[in-house]
């Protein structure tokens, strides 16, 4: 019997229930315990093991990861519940009415698409993880769960309208970055996707425009200003070609329209313009998605330096950028900023850095600063212009 099917039996899930919250320092001490009352080895490493992946899932489901079952690589590549709302709500929008979740890992965004009330028959391989998925998704009766492989199957059986895809985009614990070193191939995906009316391709955020098709939508999200995943949208779920930006924080929702067309094409170089009073750095998605040239355009700013994602100009009100305040512009030398520092009685520093082979860690070592004493400063490593330098600023957003 599987990890999965023994935490699904009738012990198993009296036995995950009795268990306080994970604790690394508590785990020989607590197997002990367990081993006492009469649980057998195997059902209680399976146990502890799923208590500590659900701890770590909260970071994605929140807690409805107390409920749910984990395999360690299908958390790793599992949608974030709130975004696979969204991806759900795209679909939903586009017409469709019955999803085919290919490779569906542990059903994390089936669980979505069935929350909006859409068909979902999700197709995993691996039977762990299939099941995992099927204990997952065990309160939508209308989701089902197939463990196959989906290349093996007759998809236009299934009177699906839409795809929903995720490749495996790991190898012995390795990221491949070469698209079509993915499981399935990008190509093979792109291929599979167009045989239905609606498709989304999660992929890897870095994902070189170059692969991108033509007539797709493809959208880089962020969560809290941290950069997640990006989407290839097709067919009817994609019905103006280009790249975007959707970035959740907390409860609010932006959206920046980054390029138009093909999002192929190549990113449009902005000229550079020497330093203003303030330094805006855009949402990690807005970048990713080639948006600098337009929010540039829109909010007259301009990079610190060619090819650099920091933006330079006067005071600008939008959700999208982080904003700074000059104070001083210093040599890149921890001398002269440690200096600097002192004066102006700083010891809580933010590090920020592009463009630079300087690591913000090794630079904070080399300050000696006193932690948590003194005033609160940002310190911006970037060239300027063309010149490395080094810029204490005040955050203001």
């Amino acid at each position: 019997m599987g990890t999965i099917n023994q935490l699904k039996s009738a012990s198993g899930q009296a036995l995950l229930a009795s268990l306080p919250p994970y604790d690394e320092a508590n785990a020989f001490a607590l197997t002990t315990r367990l081993r006492e009352q009469g649980y057998t080895a195997d059902l209680v490493a399976a146990a502890l093991t799923q208590s500590r992946l659900r701890l770590k899932a909260h970071e994605k489901f929140g807690d409805f990861a107390n409920g749910m079952m984990f395999t360690a690589a299908g958390l790793e590549q599992a949608t974030r519940l709130q975004i696979g709302g969204h991806h759900a709500a795209r679909l939903r929008r586009a017409g469709a009415r019955h999803v085919v979740d290919l490779g569906c890992g542990i059903g994390a965004d089936s669980l979505t698409f069935a929350g909006l009330g859409l068909g979902v028959t999700a197709i995993e391989r691996d039977h762990e993880t299939a099941e995992a998925a099927a204990f997952n998704l065990r309160a939508f009766p209308e989701a089902r769960v197939i463990e196959a492989d989906a290349f093996a199957l007759d998809l236009s059986e299934l009177g699906a309208d839409a795809l929903w895809l995720d490749p495996a985009r790991r190898a012995n614990g390795k990221r491949l970055t070469d698209p079509e070193e993915w499981q399935p191939r990008f190509s093979e995906a792109i291929a599979l996707a167009r045989k239905f009316p609606a498709a989304g391709i999660k992929v890897a955020p870095g994902v070189a425009y170059e692969y991108l098709p033509d007539d797709a939508h493809v959208q880089w999200i962020s969560a809290d200003r941290e950069l997640i995943e990006a989407v290839v949208w097709l067919g009817v779920a994609a019905p103006k070609p280009g790249r975007s930006a959707l970035m959740l924080r907390d409860s609010k929702t932006l959206t920046f329209e980054a390029a138009s067309g093909s999002p192929a094409e190549p990113v449009v170089p902005v000229a550079a313009r020497e330093l203003g009073p303030y330094i805006y750095e855009p949402d990690p998605a807005v970048i990713r998605a080639g948006g600098i040239e337009r929010l540039a355009g829109e909010l007259d700013l301009a990079p610190v330096s060619e090819g650099i994602a920091y933006l330079t100009g006067e005071p600008v009100e939008s959700d999208l950028l982080g904003a700074f305040r000059v104070r001083e512009v210093l040599p890149m030398n921890p001398k002269a900023v440690k200096k600097a520092l002192q004066r102006e009685g700083i010891g809580q520093l933010e590090i920020k850095k592009r463009g630079t082979d300087v690591t913000p860690e090794e630079f904070r070592r080399k300050l000696s600063l006193k932690k948590a004493k003194g005033a609160r400063a940002v310190l911006i490593l970037t060239p300027l212009l063309g010149r490395h330098r080094a810029v204490l600023a005040t955050r203001e957003r």
